[in-house]
């Protein structure tokens, strides 16, 4: 490992996975990546100290014009966390920049630097990307997961708008130039950010999200959920659980920010009918002016079943509504 460590070409900081043997183990393949280098799959040479590309995604990106640095933030609790920020070299603090900030926080899953055509299109654009490795993921194992499930929900929340707050308080950027991205447990994430602090933020992307966690016992389709969630059926879930649910946190008269949520018909993890109930009751409910729209696929869902052409579609329409709201930095120049 110490070999891979010196030869292993990791673009700072970046993401090596996929580590196999070949060859009776005189050789490995690994997989490299970052928030700014596309996947590049190596072959190490164990015995010579030999490292060489064996492919590579082609991608037409100047990762060499980009930064990937981390910084650290206090949470509401005082908890410290981690944040990547991604961003042309040229970028500086100066309260005008758009910024992305995406987030997931559960199931344990961990947000690695990883390459997006997303983030690429965005700092390509002279944005910001910011991801913060909030409580409720598997950053820091199994106590970090917990840390921010169930009772603890609140936490990842918390995490993720103290996130915002260190992008603004930092001249990283201001609210009206700040939008959130979430999708899945993501979209819960950003949806209870909506709720909770509808200053911090001038667009949210929410994509296949559960919305409803009051609800969720009777929607069937991941069980599994009531183990991040909790049940709303049990009294004391029941009483956690309405403090930060979405749907039922939506204040009539409040200048909530502009919002796309995105679903389908077949998505068989989370229920689509919370999007599309949530789109109604934040139309009905804002007094900002702000766009509240859905982008909605009948034939598709949560992560498969469209075409590569209906997938650039849409991702096309999603950045489309950031750019619409919160701008580039050429444009804002």
């Amino acid at each position: 490992m110490g070999l891979l460590r010196k030869r292993s070409h990791c673009p700072g900081i970046c993401r090596v996975s996929n580590i196999t043997g070949i060859e009776n183990g005189s050789k490995i393949l690994y997989t490299v990546e970052s928030f700014k280098q596309p996947r590049t799959l190596y072959t190490c040479d164990l015995e010579y100290g030999h490292t060489s590309v064996w492919a590579k995604d082609a991608v037409p990106f100047k990762q060499e014009k980009y930064v990937t640095q981390q910084v650290w933030y206090s949470s509401r609790d005082g908890s410290r966390i981690p944040m990547f920020l991604v961003h042309a070299k040229h970028i500086k603090p100066d309260k005008n920049n758009p910024v992305l900030l995406y987030g997931y926080g559960g199931f344990g899953i961990s947000l690695t630097p990883y390459f997006s055509p997303i983030t690429a299109l965005w700092i390509e654009q002279g944005g910001i990307y910011a991801v913060p490795n909030i409580r409720g993921g598997g950053e820091f194992g199994e106590k970090w997961h917990k840390a921010g499930i169930l009772e603890n929900k609140q936490n990842s929340i918390d995490d993720f708008t103290a996130a915002a707050e260190w992008l603004i308080d930092n001249n990283y950027t201001r609210p009206q130039k700040l939008a959130i991205q979430g999708e899945s447990n993501g979209g819960l994430l950003v949806g209870a950010a909506l709720t909770q602090r509808p200053d911090l933020f001038q667009a949210v992307l929410c994509e296949y999200p559960d919305l409803d966690i009051i609800g969720y016992p009777r929607f069937a389709l991941n069980p599994a959920g009531m183990f991040e969630y909790g049940n709303a059926s049990d009294k004391n879930a029941f009483s956690y659980i309405l403090k930060y649910s979405p749907y039922q946190n939506v204040r009539q008269g409040e200048k909530y920010p502009a919002v796309l949520l995105v679903s389908g018909d077949s998505d068989t993890r989370v229920p689509p009918l919370q999007a599309r109930k949530m789109t109604a009751r934040l139309q009905y409910a804002t007094a900002s002016g702000n766009p509240v729209l859905l982008l909605y696929d009948t034939k598709a869902g949560h992560s498969a079943g469209r075409a590569l052409g209906e997938i650039i579609h849409d991702l096309s329409l999603k950045m489309t509504f950031l750019f619409w709201q919160i701008g580039s930095y050429e444009q804002i120049r």
